[in-house]
């Protein structure tokens, strides 16, 4: 039984040496995209592990970009994770179709930590009707000394740039270029913002070209869920925030309480890519 249960011979990468051969494929057409899941593609057969040392955000973002995807660890509050994914599905976007605001009546220091925070150069101002007023970016804010100033005393209010609701990047990025701006808000005919458009995303689809995207625009991330007491709690404020998969990571899990949270995970979130782990039996 043990001479079965066990290899005998063990091979590190030291000891493999692929031999190349003759080949008519050049490497500019191979073609490496693979289906994680039936829903979700991925350019690149890369994963990074949902573990403390490897994956959060910034991880995340770094091989979402070139076309992989990350797995947030869980070792961190709810709150916490769910904060991880929200920054990488906020890192980039071909159309932002919920940006971050303020209004009028919030002070300096407010938008300081929020652009600080999610490192952005700007954001727009509505009114207590969701309509744009104004923008802030960091022109604004660079001789601003007292950070409890109001934002309706500093932001730009005149002559404000937007664009209609479906304009495409292409569309965008011409606007942008002509009136040199760097942010252009998306609104509806009563003048609501409705979206966002950066001239700092359109670069990045040019720099990034085989980035994996939701299809929404946004780089794609995964995040790591136990078998605890939170994992319901955990699982709901990941999915608010915009998870592409779920990860059920144990030691074993090829058990009763994994078979069973996945049902559980499933009935309550039927379209939600559920992947669990680790099985080797």
């Amino acid at each position: 039984m043990w001479e079965n249960k066990f290899q005998k011979e063990g091979l590190t990468f030291d000891d493999v040496l692929l031999v190349p051969a003759k080949s008519e494929v050049l490497p500019r057409d191979v073609s490496v995209k693979t289906k994680l899941t039936e829903t979700l593609q991925l350019n690149i057969p890369i994963i990074s592990a949902g573990m403390d040392t490897v994956t959060e955000a910034k991880m995340a973002i770094a091989i979402a970009r070139e076309g992989g995807l990350g797995i947030i660890h869980k070792n961190m509050s709810v709150e916490e994770q769910a904060e991880q994914v929200d920054r990488v599905k906020r890192s980039e976007s071909g159309v932002i179709t919920n940006p971050f605001f303020l209004t009028p009546d919030r002070q300096v220091f407010d938008a300081e930590h929020l652009m600080g925070k999610y490192r952005i150069s700007g954001v727009p101002i509505v009114d207590e009707d969701q309509k744009l007023v104004g923008i802030l970016t960091n022109r604004d804010l660079r001789f601003i000394e007292d950070y409890s100033t109001l934002i309706d005393d500093v932001m730009t209010k005149e002559n404000l740039v937007t664009a209609p609701v479906g304009t495409t990047l292409k569309e965008a990025e011409e606007i942008l270029q002509k009136h040199k701006i760097e942010k252009l808000p998306l609104v509806d005919e009563s003048g609501t913002l409705k979206g966002l458009i950066t001239i700092k995303d359109i670069e990045k689809v040019i720099e990034f070209p085989n980035s994996a995207k939701d299809s929404q625009g946004r780089l794609i991330v995964g995040a790591a869920v136990g078998v605890s007491a939170d994992t319901d709690v955990r699982v709901a404020a990941l999915v608010e925030a915009g998870v592409d998969v779920i990860v059920i990571d144990t030691a074993h899990g090829h058990s009763k309480g994994v078979l069973e949270k996945v049902k559980a995970i499933r009935e309550q979130y039927p379209d939600l890519t559920i992947i669990a782990g680790n099985v080797a039996t």
